[in-house]
């Protein structure tokens, strides 16, 4: 525990902790932001547009090795 020699100093880290709240806060706000983008439909589709095509190129390149 630390001990403080003037009301300043706990003033001063008071403040400093406020601000480390609101920053963190903030933070979190952001990161909502982006899982609600991640999560939308658009971005499903594309994935699994983009799976499908590897896998369709796979297969695709299997079954000629295959002849």
């Amino acid at each position: 525990m630390k001990t403080y020699q003037s009301f300043e100093e706990i003033e001063y880290n008071l403040s400093r902790l406020k601000l480390e709240r609101k920053i963190a806060l903030e933070e979190m706000k952001l990161l909502k932001v982006e899982l609600v983008e991640d999560l939308s439909p658009p971005i499903w589709v594309s994935t699994i547009a983009n799976v499908a095509g590897k896998y369709g190129l796979f297969y695709l390149v299997r079954r000629l090795f295959k002849r």
